[in-house]
């Protein structure tokens, strides 16, 4: 891959940008930010953001079949009217579990919602996967960690990926029809001194890209687990790479400020901004959940 350089799109200064999602029917990127409670629209023709406050920390958005979004609070997912700026209950599966927040997420091409959670305090071990469908959710057998990311699915829709992002490790385990997960093996470890995985995304071409936490860029591994490309940025904490554009070329990828101290921010000051840059591989086509 040609050398490119991400430039921002958006001047946001978010503390924890994260999830973004190319939604088709609005020709717009969609997107949160968790740590201020934050939904973002940004429609990249006008160089224009709306923003929604949520009520609570929010790790992900994804478009649902009603036309409506559904969301990942710290209470659980909510359905998303941005019309009415109302967010509504729908599942709570770690009503137990006051500890945790709602983390990352993605839809397959059957329409199930896959999403993680983690221990806001980033110390136990408590953070599952979970599949919703149809009104029924479930947990999706993944042993528990502190922080999950992801999870992403191949374009044929038989692989999952997931990510345990203080392990600095990525997980593949394979799909049955029925959504059950087995023969879950190592894809790919992040080496010391590179960052923590943070969001997976998939291309067409069945590969696989990270943002790095701390790493200061994003990678794109093979299906084999083999780094393709690194791509640099000018901040330390890339979160997560999504596609868009009406080719679904152009790379999105939030950062975020969290964590640096002053002086960091001072040599960053481009923390916590949207950034773009045109790739020479095309992203997946989004998914619509099912969810009620």
């Amino acid at each position: 891959m040609a050398k490119v350089q991400p430039q921002s799109v958006l001047s946001l200064g978010a503390t924890l940008g994260e999830g973004p999602v190319w939604v088709e029917r609005d020709g717009a990127l969609w997107f949160v930010d968790i740590k201020e409670h934050l939904v973002h629209r940004f429609d990249p023709g006008l160089a224009m953001v709306r923003s929604w406050n949520a009520p609570g920390q929010v790790g992900w958005i994804v478009p649902t079949e009603d036309g409506l979004f559904a969301v990942g609070l710290q209470t659980g997912v909510h359905r998303f009217d941005p019309a009415a700026s109302s967010f509504t209950l729908l599942h709570d599966p770690e009503r137990h579990l006051p500890g945790n927040r709602l983390n990352d997420a993605t839809v397959d091409g059957q329409g199930r919602l896959w999403f993680g959670s983690m221990d806001d305090a980033e110390s136990a071990d408590s953070g599952l996967f979970y599949r919703l469908h149809r009104g029924v959710c479930v947990d999706a057998g993944i042993p528990p960690m502190c922080i999950t990311n992801g999870p992403a699915v191949s374009p044929d829709g038989s692989l999952f990926y997931h990510v345990d992002t203080l392990g600095r490790t990525i997980w593949r385990s394979r799909i049955e029809a029925d959504g059950a997960l087995h023969d879950t093996t190592l894809f790919t470890a992040i080496e010391e001194g590179a960052g923590y995985p943070d969001g997976p995304t998939l291309d067409a071409d069945g590969c696989l890209w990270v943002g790095l936490f701390g790493g200061w860029g994003a990678r794109r591994y093979d299906p084999q687990g083999k780094v393709m490309a690194h791509i640099d940025f000018p901040v330390a904490n890339v979160t997560k790479i999504a596609f868009g554009g009406d080719d679904l070329a152009t790379a999105y990828a939030t950062t975020a400020r969290k964590g640096l101290s002053v002086s960091a921010l001072r040599e960053q000051p481009l923390a916590g901004d949207l950034f773009a840059f045109d790739t020479e591989t095309m992203g997946l086509p989004g998914q619509i959940a099912v969810i009620a």
